[in-house]
């Protein structure tokens, strides 16, 4: 266990990268004030993560902000590895968890307008096994005991579903799969998962599961389930395993070089070392991996990316589902993703803020910042992951603006929004 304190503060490298010419798969450089940015205010981002790395919250962190198409700010800031005092690189490669999540709504998004799956398919359609899910209801709640109902459990009983899971369900969190409620606490019994498991092998066993609550009733986030069911639906309409799916459909084309389930053995080195907080100071974790393996292709929560590599897809959201010639989405399509479908459900949710907040298809949505308490805009769209790491897309700015780190601190990523958005001029 290590920790970093000013001591290390002339350790930390800051670094901007030069100007870039255009190219597939690459947004280029520009001059902050060409795009209204100020580049002395852009500064204060620095200054706002290091006060963070001096305080022994982070080890390091890599930062973008790209308006108008050009990447404004590009900076590394404190150490990859405190042991080794490596420096904080451009090409650091992260385990960005849940900025999975986005990814895999545009998956299901290029599916639905390829005609494959429509938005209130039930699952069944594509996963059988899914047909006659049954919902794990407290006891207390449903008295006298319904017709149908059976005991399962001290605390439970379990009843039909009033009717089944959608794909829509399962983009907005709203199915009750897995969303640690009683019929999660089932899930280790029933289906616990195995080294040697697929999207193929695990998914069609979750439907023994039963669900926490009934369909579209409540948002309750399915952090690993619901994404690992959409993931296999793309690969069951695509005939393709979903890490090809995603390579082929969306990384290549986009210039992703640097995303995938598992690091390759050269990409090893640059990967930034995982820690938790503790007493103690960071600490670091044992599974330096994540959530990635070689077989399962957790479209929840697998893949590793550096930031530049997440600006391209993010870039294309902020383009309207298009990059550098290459259409993935039409505007209208992204636009559905970017809508609130849960009404006020997602409101003071999963750490969130208690207004202004809304959720849409594996995006989360900002209705009313102002509301919300954050300093992004109104309309702003996009999702964080269990590391630490975070995406905005911002429309009404045509921005996109990502910051990586490698422990759940979540002050750093308040202070980077305000930091960006002090330094808009115009």
């Amino acid at each position: 266990m290590l920790r970093i304190g000013s001591m290390l503060l002339g350790l930390a490298v800051v670094s901007a990268l030069a100007p870039a010419p255009a190219s597939a798969g690459q947004v280029p450089t520009g001059k902050p004030e060409d795009v209204g940015l100020s580049a002395q205010r852009l500064q204060r981002i620095h200054e706002a993560v290091q006060r963070h790395v001096d305080a022994g919250a982070i080890s390091g962190a890599v930062t973008i902000v790209a308006r108008r198409g050009k990447i404004a700010h590009f900076q590394t800031h404190g150490l990859m590895d405190l042991e080794t005092k490596k420096p904080m690189a451009p090409d650091a490669i992260f385990r960005i968890a849940s900025m999975t999540k986005p990814i895999t709504g545009v998956a299901v998004m290029m599916m639905v307008e390829e005609g494959k799956i429509r938005l209130n398919d039930p699952v069944s359609k594509f996963i059988p096994e899914f047909k006659d899910m049954k919902v794990a209801m407290p006891k207390e709640s449903i008295t006298p005991r319904p017709v149908g109902a059976r005991a399962a459990d001290p605390d439970f009983y379990l009843v039909p579903a009033y009717r089944e899971i959608s794909v829509r369900d399962l983009l907005t969190h709203t199915s009750g799969l897995l969303s640690g409620g009683l019929g999660a606490r089932e899930a280790p019994k029933i289906n616990p998962r195995q080294p040697s498991d697929t999207l193929a092998t695990y998914v069609p066993r979750l439907a023994a599961v039963p669900l926490d609550f009934q369909p579209g009733t409540q948002w309750a986030y399915s952090g690993g389930a619901g994404p690992e069911v959409l993931g296999r639906i793309v690969e069951i309409v695509s005939g393709l395993p979903y890490d090809q799916f995603l390579r082929t459909r969306i990384f290549e084309p986009l210039g992703m070089k640097d995303t995938f389930f598992y690091p390759p053995d050269d990409r090893r080195p640059r990967l930034v070392t995982l820690y938790s907080k503790s007493p103690q100071g960071l600490k670091k974790a044992d599974n330096q991996d994540g959530f990635s393996t070689k077989t399962f292709f957790g479209a929840g929560g697998s893949l590793m990316s550096t930031a530049e590599d997440y600006l391209q897809f993010a870039q294309m959201l902020c383009n309207g589902g298009k990059f550098n010639g290459h259409v993935l989405l039409s505007p209208r399509t992204v636009q559905l993703m970017a809508s609130n479908h849960v009404g006020g459900m997602f409101n003071g949710k999963l750490g969130r803020p208690a207004a202004g907040m809304g959720y849409g298809l594996l995006v989360g949505v900002v209705e009313d910042s102002v509301a919300a308490g954050l300093r992004v805009s109104t309309g702003s769209f996009g999702w964080d992951g269990a590391f630490g790491t975070q995406a905005w897309i911002d429309p009404a700015e045509k921005m996109v603006t990502i910051v990586m780190i490698q422990t759940q601190v979540t002050p750093v990523q308040r202070d980077f929004e305000n930091a960006v958005m002090q330094a808009i001029l115009e």
